[in-house]
């Protein structure tokens, strides 16, 4: 894949790929700030401004409205890492995305009614996502249960209702102004747009933006955990459910990929163990998923199911570690492991067909390392062997370092 990259003096970073399979053109524009970088008594501010962003710019009202009427799209979402924007044009109105996203960077109109409007649909979003859905609110008691100091303790939607229900308009500006800055931020074009027409139109609209100052990033460590905790709540849903976390590395630790190989042999599709074995075999579990919350510090590794009737959850939980620890002892049959990496290779290869697909991961890319590892992903999950993941699953599935909830029907 052929990049272009380049850094302006105001700090942002653009990044280019040129695909004339296309007539459209996506922009995508990464901010560096998400729930962890929130203060513990106002969090929730990442996922407003994901909504305020659209709530009008400095010289531009409607942001929706002459994106549609060029014939553009767009979106945006946020976790605990990362804020992401992006949008598409057709390649003749290419500029009217560089326009649309420039003036939100350089500043939002911050009116009373965008504040009220969004602080209303976030929190509409809050009640239906975390209160009133079944075992909506797994994120509120397992991450808190997972981890005591670091700020993934909470989930990206905020810890409390209050917390958005009570925000200021001078709290919502300076978080603005401390992280969507141009040297907080990368910009990446991809589509049927050439380098020297994607520099022309960066340095006219983003280069004037003035650098900011964005704090440098300390963020208290999580330590280690030495003794299971359990949780165990009520709650009037259809049957209960198994909820496990166990601490494991962040993206630059050696076991992150050892760990998503993992979660693939685990439960990734109908002929993985916890499928075969605890579903169709067993008949343990009517569902059951294992997977990783890929984050940049230190994550978690996730395994959760809904017991077959007539299994409690004691029964259930005895299973999956009986699954866990064989990975633990025994090494994984190199077929099996090959399988899971060929997955992985097509799943990558076939993402990357779409340019918006290539803007969104080259923008993520690029914050972790360099956009040119784009090609060599697969390549890290081709280096892990079965002693490895041996290993890690050893280090990984004990019993001190698991966060178990049990969340119960009521009777």
């Amino acid at each position: 894949m052929k990049i272009n990259k380049f850094i302006w003096p105001n700090g942002l970073r653009l990044v280019h790929c040129l695909d004339t399979s296309t007539q459209m053109v996506a922009l995508n524009v990464l901010y560096d700030v998400g729930a962890r970088d929130e203060h513990p008594d106002h969090t929730g501010f990442a996922h407003l401004f994901e909504h305020l962003m659209f709530g009008g710019s400095l010289h531009i009202p409607d942001y929706d409205d002459p994106l549609q009427t060029a014939g553009g799209e767009n979106n945006a979402w946020t976790n605990n890492d990362i804020t992401n924007y992006w949008l598409t044009l057709p390649k003749q109105n290419a500029e009217i995305g560089f326009w649309l996203e420039s003036d939100r960077m350089l500043s939002l109109e911050f009116s009373p009614k965008s504040l009220e409007v969004q602080r209303s649909v976030v929190m509409e979003e809050f009640k239906q996502r975390c209160l009133n859905q079944p075992y909506g609110d797994v994120g509120h008691l397992l991450r808190p249960l997972a981890y005591q100091v670091h700020p993934y303790q909470w989930p990206t939607i905020g810890k409390e209702l209050s917390h958005i229900a009570e925000a200021t308009m001078e709290q919502v500006k300076d978080f603005f102004f401390r992280f969507y800055a141009p040297n907080n931020a990368i910009l990446v074009v991809a589509g049927n747009i050439s380098w020297e027409i994607t520099l022309a139109l960066t340095e006219k609209w983003f280069a004037p933006i003035p650098r900011r100052e964005v704090p440098i990033r300390s963020l208290p460590q999580e330590p280690e955990q030495t003794a299971m905790r359990r949780l165990e709540v009520e709650r009037g849903v259809p049957v209960d459910a198994l909820y496990m976390a166990f601490h494991m590395d962040g993206r630059d630790g050696s076991g992150f990929y050892a760990c998503d190989i993992l979660t693939d042999i685990l439960s990734n599709g109908q002929s993985s163990r916890l499928n075969q074995r605890l579903v169709q075999a067993q008949k343990i579990f009517s569902s059951i998923d294992a997977y990783i919350s890929g984050s940049r510090d230190a994550g978690l590794l996730y395994v959760s199911g809904k017991p077959a009737e007539g299994i409690n959850l004691e029964q259930a939980e005895a299973a999956v570690w009986e699954q866990l620890q064989e990975l633990s002892e025994d090494l994984v049959d190199e077929h099996e492991l090959e399988k899971v990496k060929n997955k992985f290779e097509s799943t990558q290869i076939f993402n990357n067909l779409s340019y918006l697909n290539v803007a969104t991961n080259l923008a993520w890319y690029e914050l972790i390392g360099k956009a040119e590892d784009i090609d060599t992903e697969s390549d890290r999950y081709r280096a892990v062997s079965s002693e490895q993941l041996k290993a890690v699953a050893s280090k990984v599935f004990n019993k001190q370092n698991a966060s178990v909830l049990y969340y119960k029907a009521k009777g």
